[in-house]
């Protein structure tokens, strides 16, 4: 039988010894959030009426069941062989997930091994102890109410039936692959890779599942290319290892030449691979740089939505087919909109040169709730602890659209938290609306007249008069490098059109009063010295919201050469 994503699943820690566990599984749903009074997990349950596909959610059609109306609950069972090599006396066995929409308990042999909140990072659990010779019986219980006001559930609807504007199908259960590995007994956990260019070294934070005795060591081996660098070997220290690789006359990544090197990490018998790309972001004025050239940030909205999965690509060559389809038109990178994307939207995106701004699925959570922290903050810091080593990674943007009803201490203290993090990339403390302390000013306009719209841009050109904001009644602009992060979203359907069907303004009459206001809009932002970055809404349609430069199948709805050299035409910035 195919398995679906048969591929490695985490492409920056990868291991020989796993199994992939998706494809069939039992399912039920839980209409009565019941199932744990019935005691679901134990064997003979006889509510597992339907099949699931892992990894694709219940609402959609890859998933075989496609149940779009609102539940809270849902459970998954099945059952896996150990492979015979695997020793549970001799290392450790662990369960991992991708992602489970919202949160999710597990039993193994009917023995709970853990839980996890929040629905879009991965999780670890340590299964040593509840497994056993041959077959083995796993359970899965997922809970997700995206009404609950403390819950994050980004571009979800909940507050509608049917998808409506900029929302889309609710997305429920395990929605990323799930797999078993086999590893000593301790063994690394984290790899958090840091270039630092001026310096000519790679700053390496490595962790451990348990303590280290004294004495122990870890080697790292750098190559290119196949051809070995360098290698170095360190002492651990307790449960981390911190050290530096030098790496003189080291090449470096850029959109051009997206250099990477290879990393093997040798820590007693655990051995991982991962790469790492030698780049440098930093603020100059009004610039944000790459490698000390500033590099005019053409980027696009993806919102990471599929016809048939809906939030999980079908297959990984679909999210290196979106950076591709985004580079033919002359983008250059994304805003990866408010949700953490697969982790082989990175991987893609480190081959192919391509930058991306980080984001979380802030919608959903009350901003103005005293608990927002303590739903927000433990998904978040996943978030930036799972993509931190991506060198194509060049920003931090935990939150959208937020409202003037905020209470300002919480976005000060998860930019806070976010700079203590990471403290070399900058971070938009929210995108659009109301900013407490960010390190670049962002702005959404939607304007579609490109007169009207130049007029928004003539004061941060001149230098006089008030800089154009979103909510001049709540923040103020205070010199930073300028971002237009999001525009555009004009209106083209090339399908059958619906009754909900949407974009932004008024639709134009023919395609080329398209291409006159894209070219118009498109212009006002690369000719303005003092600009960085623009965000064009948006890479694809999405279901109802027709303002893709591709359809939702991906089908090209305009001349893409025509659209690049709009779009790849020198900034002001640049010169």
């Amino acid at each position: 039988m195919n398995i679906p994503r048969p591929e490695y699943p985490r492409p920056r820690l990868v291991r020989d010894k796993w199994l992939n566990l998706n494809g069939q599984w039992e399912f039920a749903f839980d209409f009565g959030d019941s199932g744990k009074y019935k005691e679901l997990w134990k064997d003979g349950a006889p509510t597992f009426d339907h099949e699931i596909t892992v990894p694709f959610v219940p609402e959609s059609k890859l998933s075989g069941i496609e149940y779009t109306d609102f539940f809270t609950t849902c459970w998954y069972r099945r059952s896996v062989t150990l492979p015979e090599s695997w020793c549970p006396e001799c290392g450790k066995i662990l369960l991992h997930f991708g992602a489970v929409d919202f949160f999710c308990e597990v039993w193994v042999n009917e023995v709970a091994v853990g839980s996890h909140s929040g629905g879009y990072t991965p999780f670890t659990l340590d299964i040593t102890g509840a497994v056993k010779p041959g077959e083995n019986k796993i359970v899965v219980r997922c809970y997700d109410n995206g009404k609950d006001p403390l819950q994050y559930t980004g571009k979800q609807i909940y507050f509608n039936y049917y998808n409506k504007s900029c929302y889309y199908t609710r997305c429920t259960g395990i929605w990323q692959t799930v797999w078993m590995e086999y590893v000593p007994k301790n063994y690394i956990t984290k790899v958090k890779l840091t270039p630092d260019v001026d310096n000519e070294k790679l700053d390496a934070v490595i962790s451990f599942a348990d303590h280290t005795k004294k004495g122990e060591t870890i080697t790292a081996d750098v190559s290119f290319a196949g051809e070995a660098v360098c290698s170095v070997t360190v002492k651990t220290t307790d449960r981390v290892a911190s050290f530096s690789i030098p790496m003189p006359n080291a090449k470096l990544w850029d959109l051009e030449t997206p250099n990477l090197y290879d990393l093997v990490l040798t820590f007693g018998e655990d051995v991982v691979k991962t790469y790492f790309g030698m780049r440098k972001v930093a603020i100059n004025g009004y610039a944000i740089e790459i490698n000390d050239k500033p590099v005019y940030q053409r980027l696009v909205l993806d919102q990471g939505f599929y016809e048939d999965g809906i939030i999980t690509a079908s297959d990984v060559s679909q999210l290196e087919n979106d950076i591709l389809l985004s580079k033919k038109v002359g983008f250059n990178g994304a805003r990866l909109h408010m949700k953490v994307f697969e982790p082989y939207t990175l991987y893609y995106a480190d081959k192919l040169g391509y930058l991306c701004w980080g984001e979380f699925p802030n919608w959903g959570l009350r901003d103005m709730n005293p608990g927002y922290l303590n739903v927000f903050i433990p998904g978040w810091m996943e978030a930036m602890e799972r993509d931190y080593s991506s060198p194509a990674l060049v920003g931090w943007c935990p939150m959208n659209e937020t409202s003037s009803r905020r209470i300002p201490e919480t976005f000060r203290n998860i930019y806070n938290i976010t700079r203590a993090i990471d403290p070399y990339r900058p971070v938009i403390d929210t995108s659009g609306y109301v900013h407490v302390v960010t390190d670049i000013y962002d702005v959404h306009d939607y304007e579609q007249d490109p007169k009207e719209f130049a007029s928004h841009y003539v004061s941060l050109k001149t230098g006089v008069g008030e800089v154009y904001v979103n909510d001049p009644h709540m923040e103020k602009y205070e010199g930073q490098p300028y971002f237009v992060s999001e525009m555009g979203g004009i209106f083209w359907d090339i399908s059958e059109k619906g009754s909900d069907d949407w974009g932004y303004g008024e639709n134009p009459k023919d395609i080329e009063e398209f291409y006159t206001r894209f070219e118009g809009l498109i212009n006002i932002l690369l000719d303005n010295p003092k600009m960085c970055a623009l965000c064009y809404t948006q890479l694809t349609d999405v279901f109802q919201e027709k303002n893709g430069i591709y359809a939702f199948d991906r089908r090209e709805k305009f001349d893409a050469e025509r659209l690049y050299k709009i779009l790849t035409r020198k900034a002001a910035i640049e010169k």
